[in-house]
């Protein structure tokens, strides 16, 4: 697996442990509302269902992790928790705002093509 599958793959999980720390413990804080468009009104309302998202995403940085501390090269693991991240990029991109589609999704399809790669390529004698 190419160094530059893994360390894409480890910006995600850091990525998704962020979206952990926004929609689990700031999501009514000013930054937190800030960087979703949020009012103060909003925020307090939909803060159980906003801390819920924020424990999935912290599901999908762990799944990420895991995918690199594997003993052997942890493709499965990488495939799939980069799909989940990918499906719900897509999702989130149709349904929420465009911008999803860029921060979540993007990255996760430049990270299952980066582990693909190495398949295409050419073998080293």
């Amino acid at each position: 697996m190419s160094i530059a599958a893994n360390v894409v793959i480890a910006l995600i999980a850091l990525l998704h442990v962020w979206f952990l720390i926004l929609e689990m413990f700031l999501w009514t804080r000013p930054s937190g509302r800030r960087a979703f468009g949020l009012t103060p009104e909003f925020a307090e309302q939909s803060r159980t269902l906003a801390a819920n998202q924020g424990l999935y995403n912290g599901f999908l940085a762990a799944g990420l992790v895991w995918g690199l501390l594997t003993t052997h090269d942890g493709i499965e693991v990488k495939v799939f928790f980069l799909a989940c991240v990918l499906v719900a990029g897509i999702y989130g991109g149709l349904t929420a705002s465009r911008k999803i589609l860029w921060i979540q999704a993007l990255p996760a399809l430049i990270g299952l093509i980066l582990v693909h790669l190495p398949m295409f390529l050419p073998a080293h004698s």
